[in-house]
C-alpha cells in the first residue's frame, strides 16, 4: 500500500470528518430505515462502521475500548456518533504512540490470511467508505438531506452557484 503513517493519519482525517458529517445528519427516527427486511438498518450500518474499528485494529494488537453489543444500537443517533468520535480519537492515538513506519509492514492474521498493516488500514478505510456509500441511500429514502463528501450532493450543486445536474 505504501502507506508511512503521517500519510494514513492525514488520510483518515478526511475519511473520519466525511464519516462524521454522514453520522451528523442522521436522526434517531432515521435509524431504522431498511431496504429491504433481512438487511441491516441504516442506525446497523453505521454502528457496523463503528464496531469495526476496534475489531479489525484489534487483530493488530491495538486495544481499542468499545461499550455495547455488536448488534445492540442505542437508538440515539448523538450516541453513535459520540461513539465513533470516542473509538476514532483512541484509534489514532495508539497508532500514532504504538506503530512506525516500519511496523506497517508487519503482518497479522487478518480472517484467516496475512494481511501488512499497511493493507489492513487501506481495507479499513475503503471498509467505511463503501459502508458510507450504503448509507446515503438508505438516507435519501428516510427524507434526510445527504452531506457531500468527495463533492456536493444533490442539494448542495447550488452552494457553487450551480443547478444539480438533471436526473
Amino acid at each position: 500500500m505504501g502507506y508511512t503513517i503521517k500519510e494514513f493519519t492525514e488520510g483518515w482525517d478526511y475519511e473520519f470528518k466525511a464519516t462524521e458529517k454522514i453520522f451528523s445528519a442522521l436522526t434517531d427516527e432515521s435509524l431504522w430505515q431498511k431496504i429491504t427486511d433481512g438487511n441491516w438498518s441504516l442506525g446497523e450500518i453505521a454502528w457496523h462502521i463503528v464496531r469495526s474499528l476496534p475489531e479489525m485494529m484489534g487483530r493488530t494488537g491495538l486495544t481499542i475500548d468499545m461499550p455495547g453489543e455488536y448488534k445492540s444500537i442505542s437508538g440515539k443517533a448523538s450516541e453513535i456518533l459520540n461513539t465513533y468520535r470516542k473509538v476514532s480519537a483512541e484509534f489514532m492515538e495508539q497508532i500514532e504512540k504504538k506503530w512506525t513506519d516500519a511496523s506497517l509492514d508487519e503482518e497479522d492474521d487478518m480472517y484467516g490470511e496475512k494481511w501488512k498493516r499497511s493493507k489492513t488500514l487501506h481495507v479499513l478505510i475503503v471498509h467505511q467508505t463503501h459502508h458510507r456509500g450504503q448509507m446515503t441511500v438508505l438516507m435519501r429514502q428516510s427524507g434526510l438531506k445527504v452531506p457531500g463528501v468527495y463533492g456536493p450532493s444533490k442539494e448542495e450543486w447550488v452552494n457553487y452557484g450551480m443547478e444539480s445536474p438533471p436526473v
